[in-house]
């Protein structure tokens, strides 16, 4: 394939600098792959070439969870540099219902200023306004002003959390170009303008669709409502949408990342710098044509193209730095592949789970004028709903819930407020620590739904929308950590870890100290070159 060859060679071979690295890091490069699952990291592990091939050969954790329960893009970016579960960081969601706020449109997006005159959940203002805590980013400007950071991504909610509150430089995809936030004046650095014509040019003309060798065997089409994945399709011009879905979508968002690297500098001086690069068209893939067929299997090489290409730039730029791959959740596939692979318990979600259903069994049973209920997965009660009947309804909710044969359990706010935080290992909490790990009394609702596995929370399939995540099972829960700078001895460590860790351990490798009070990861024994210098217990 043109696009995929093109980008191997960038990355060029898989050997890095073997001399060792015996200075601190001056820049620290946090990866986040966008739905990479640990199950994806193990299929297609043998077959990396490029980037990924060498971050398998330092710090390897293949079991690295997200601990909450509600595995979204947003709480999962939030968990990676904060070292704070959603309960604390208050990313509980991509976006929540927030009753009491002063608009029609009581959906927050969690990435948005609600504050803003105008603004809804679908068109809102970027902001790191809902994240509760510092990054790691926040963290070094504190402690030295001097560093600089920088969070490219292809998203914007991926982008601010990972570069927190008070990044140098942010950019994500708008939609049509990279975009920044609105109260950063002046024109863009060269890098940008230079990517925003690259990425202009690529959607203007079709995408020809070639199969890779290595993918022949997983290209079979599968129907899927109206139509069918599984195999390659072109892609036809000026199309926005299915670019994010192309093989040079991250090719373009890892060139930004170089790009900006060479403009900035970073690294080059004494103050330690961050540079955040969050990939996101796996997830696009994923969402759009499930994670077995071929379309999965070129994304993973181009991915692994992408990644080498960032790796090369930063050999190239001679600093000493450390790499941290990590993803914001995994996936599973869409169910109509699942049952031709022997999960005879694939099925889509029974319409009869939305609010609006339950709502209308719910206003039947209690002569109610209004739906009692909003929200998806997470129900939230009415204002109207009179305090007196509240615990009533509520119960009724629960019963008919937990009567479904999809629903693996339910749980209330009273519930989960009542609950400790969840300790131990992260691969033996219960379901309920799960909804635990993800519950802020102020954002989270009422009532809150496990589905069962394989369940896929779409009912009704769409072009760009087969499959999705979100659920607490370790399909979506579990991802690969992979750390790796020049010349460090490489290991693997199968036991289970979380992303929360992620800050502490970086923040060693830098000597900036983080109270662990203030998060919920630990610092991991890298143990290796130079190492991580976890503090004392």
């Amino acid at each position: 394939m043109a696009a995929i060859a093109a980008l191997a060679a960038a990355a060029g071979p898989a050997r890095a600098q073997t001399t060792p690295q015996t200075q601190t890091p001056r820049l620290i490069v946090a990866i986040a792959v966008d739905q990479f699952s640990a199950d994806l990291f193990a299929e297609y592990r043998g077959v990396f070439t490029g980037g990924l091939k060498r971050l398998a050969g330092g710090a390897v954790f293949p079991a690295a969870y997200q601990g909450h329960a509600a595995t979204e893009t947003c709480p999962g970016h939030a968990t990676m540099l904060t070292g704070a579960r959603p309960a604390r960081s208050g990313i509980i969601a991509n976006d929540w219902i927030d009753r009491d706020a002063a608009r029609d449109d009581k959906r927050i997006y969690c990435a948005e200023d609600a504050r803003v005159p105008g603004s809804s959940s679908s068109r809102y203002t970027v902001s790191a306004r809902n994240l509760k805590v510092p990054t790691l980013g926040d963290r070094m400007k504190a402690a030295n002003p001097a560093s600089r950071v920088v969070a490219i991504a292809g998203k914007d909610r991926a982008a601010v959390m990972m570069g927190g509150h008070a990044p140098d430089q942010i950019w994500f995809w708008g939609g049509a170009r990279f975009d920044t936030l609105a109260d950063r004046a002046g024109p863009p650095p060269a890098a940008v303008a230079a990517a925003n014509a690259r990425a202009a040019a690529l959607v203007a003309r079709p995408g020809k669709a070639v199969l890779p060798p290595q993918c022949a065997g997983r290209s079979m089409a599968v129907t899927v409502g109206d139509g069918s994945v599984g195999t390659i399709a072109d892609r036809k011009a000026e199309d926005f949408r299915g670019f994010r879905t192309a093989v040079e979508f991250d090719a373009i968002t890892a060139e930004l990342a170089v790009a900006l690297l060479d403009e900035m500098k970073l690294g080059r001086d004494a103050a330690p710098d961050l540079l955040t690069i969050s990939l996101s068209a796996t997830d696009y893939v994923g969402h759009s044509f499930g994670t077995a067929g071929a379309e999965m299997c070129a994304q993973m090489l181009a991915l692994d193209g992408a990644i080498g290409r960032i790796l090369a730039a930063l050999d190239r730029a001679g600093m000493p730095y450390a790499v941290a791959l990590t993803a914001d959740h995994g996936g599973h596939d869409l169910p109509e592949r699942n049952r031709l692979r022997g999960f005879a318990d694939a099925e889509r979600i029974d319409p009869a789970l939305s609010a609006r259903a339950l709502s209308d069994a719910l206003m039947r049973e209690f002569n109610l004028a209004t739906p009692p209920l909003t929200g998806e997965g997470e129900f939230y009660v009415a204002r109207d709903v009179p305090d007196a009947l509240r615990p009533r309804l509520i119960a009724a909710a629960l019963a008919r819930l937990t009567a479904h044969p999809q629903v693996a359990a339910a749980y209330t706010a009273d519930a989960l407020r009542r609950m400790p935080a969840p300790r131990g290992p992260v691969d033996e909490w219960s379901l309920a620590q799960r909804y635990r790990a993800g519950f802020d009394p102020e954002r989270s609702g009422d009532i809150i739904i496990a589905l069962r596995p394989h369940v896929m929370p779409i009912a009704v399939p769409g072009p760009g929308h087969v499959a999705t995540h979100g659920s607490p099972w370790a399909y979506d829960r579990r991802v690969p950590m992979l750390f790796w700078w020049p010349g460090m001895t490489g290991f693997e460590q199968p036991l289970a870890v979380e992303t929360v860790d992620m800050l502490p351990t970086l923040a060693a490798l830098i000597g900036l100290p983080v109270p662990a009070a203030d998060v919920d990861g630990r610092c991991l024994d890298l143990d290796a070159g130079p190492g991580t210098r976890c503090p004392a217990p």
